[in-house]
């Protein structure tokens, strides 16, 4: 009788919308599901007394992203944990006591080497706080060589040999993007340190003066519209333009309190790569949730099982799923 009432109920269905029927039995569901199967449709949900069945089948999730968004094409690498910080909303959870776990330059050089063939379209350095590492100069030549490459600091470190090593890289490859969350030191600082807001402000002037492209990242801790729009009028008059300007909600990870809840349940994965394995997205990659695999070789494949877990958790939800723009 289920599949009586599912033909005669789809029949007057659209593509893509779903109904939902009465069961008697486990056994039923176990029915519908089979019919879907060898007819084309959709078993969405199945409990003890309903099912719920869409019409077809649902488009391919990745091919509706636009290109620059679909998984892989763009590729977090997290150079290291360590940082001469320690901000107390951190997704990695970094500081200075946190263990290096560096991925370093030989897997870099691997990563880099293969990541163009496997669909990669840019390599994003963060941390941590990569300047730390002696052989950043190594790991940003590698990836600059094989496609266009961003690396996430907090501008704070340039003096001395490690102002030497930022003025060897190149500029027509590598985007900075630093991290300023006010337009005053206030709320910065209390998130970041005293007097960290005046460091990064002087880092994107470095920067910007040595002719790199610079994006600013700032993570917002309040619902205050007006601290936005007073940074993003404070970059303006810094010279970041306003395509460079990137303004994130708090994600509730690593070492935040509060902020929004992302899983890869919820979340459009950016495939990012730790010395631990892969994980689902950069601001998961202190969330054993979040690793897909501790695979890092081949990539390709590493990068295909990312894919088809989106695939997956998208084919059990009708709910959208959200970009976290951490770059």
């Amino acid at each position: 009788m289920v599949i009586l009432d599912l033909v005669e109920k789809l029949s007057a269905t659209a593509e893509g919308d779903t109904i939902t029927l009465p069961i008697a039995t486990p056994d039923q569901a176990a029915l519908a599901a089979s019919w879907c199967e060898r007819t084309g449709n959709t078993l969405i949900t199945a409990d003890e007394t309903s099912i719920t069945v869409r019409r077809g089948r649902p488009p391919d999730p990745i091919a509706t992203l636009p290109a620059a968004r679909r998984p892989g094409a763009r590729l977090w690498l997290y150079t290291n944990f360590d940082c001469n910080l320690a901000c107390d909303y951190c997704c990695a959870r970094s500081s200075p006591q946190t263990a290096r776990r560096a991925l370093g330059v030989d897997r870099v050089k691997e990563i880099a080497k293969a990541a163009p063939a496997a669909g990669v379209t840019e390599i994003l350095l963060t941390g941590g706080e990569p300047f730390i590492l002696p052989d950043l100069d190594e790991i940003v030549a590698h990836c600059t060589a094989a496609l266009p490459t961003t690396l996430l600091t907090n501008g704070m470190l340039w003096r001395g040999h490690r102002l030497q090593m930022l003025q060897a890289m190149p500029r027509d490859r590598l985007t900075l993007q630093i991290s300023l969350d006010s337009a005053t030191p206030g709320l910065h600082d209390s998130h970041r340190g005293k007097g960290t807001w005046a460091k990064a402000v002087t880092g994107i002037r470095t920067a910007l003066g040595e002719g790199f492209t610079v994006r600013v990242a700032a993570t917002l801790t309040t619902d205050d519209l007006h601290e936005e729009t007073e940074l993003r009028s404070f970059l303006d008059a810094l010279g970041i333009a306003r395509e460079h300007q990137v303004v994130r909600p708090l994600a509730h990870q690593g070492a935040a309190d509060d902020g929004l809840e992302l899983t890869v349940q919820t979340l459009i994965p950016e495939v990012t790569i730790t010395a631990d394995g892969v994980y689902w997205h950069p601001v998961g990659a202190d969330n054993e949730e979040q690793l897909v695999t501790p695979n890092i070789f081949p990539l390709d494949a590493a990068i295909d099982l990312v894919r088809e877990k989106f695939r997956y958790h998208r084919s059990k939800t009708d709910s959208a799923a959200r970009t976290f723009p951490c770059a």
